[in-house]
């Protein structure tokens, strides 16, 4: 049996985390065990949501985004994550599933020039270190070829 309580529903929630589980609920059409969870603590809610909604308002579109998330899902083999991030592939981000396969599996049908072709390079963990590894190398050349 878990020690964790996790609301069944958005009334059961604290009643100040039911209009952050409503928002949620609306965006998404469901509402994750993980927002649930944290509902049991109203200000960590808010918290997570709000950074949420500042990631969102970056550069990375959000079907870049789900890409990233599948293949660290699988990487990390995260059953919970995967099934997760399938869901908002499909229903937020619209990915067919040859894509989410593809991306499941460290790659893209995407052409290498419009969505992160990385994850072409990025196939596992050892790859994706090899390249962030080769591309620090780079920045710190062409720092020191500027004199900075």
């Amino acid at each position: 049996m878990s020690r964790l309580q996790i609301p069944a529903t958005i009334a059961d929630a604290p009643a100040a985390s039911q209009p952050f589980l409503e928002a949620v609920n609306k965006k998404l059409g469901v509402v994750p065990n993980l927002f649930r969870l944290i509902a049991n603590s109203p200000a960590a809610l808010e918290g997570y949501l709000g950074l949420a909604g500042a990631l969102a308002k970056g550069a990375l579109p959000a079907q870049t985004g789900e890409r990233i998330a599948l293949a660290v899902a699988e990487i990390n083999g995260c059953d919970y994550c995967m099934s997760a991030h399938s869901y908002l592939g499909k229903n937020v981000a619209k990915l067919d599933d040859a894509e989410m396969s593809a991306n499941r599996n460290g790659g893209s049908n995407e052409p290498k020039g419009r969505q992160g072709g990385w994850l072409h390079r990025c196939a596992d963990r050892r790859d994706c270190r090899a390249h962030r590894t080769q591309r620090l190398d780079e920045l710190r050349q062409r720092r020191c070829k500027h004199g900075d």
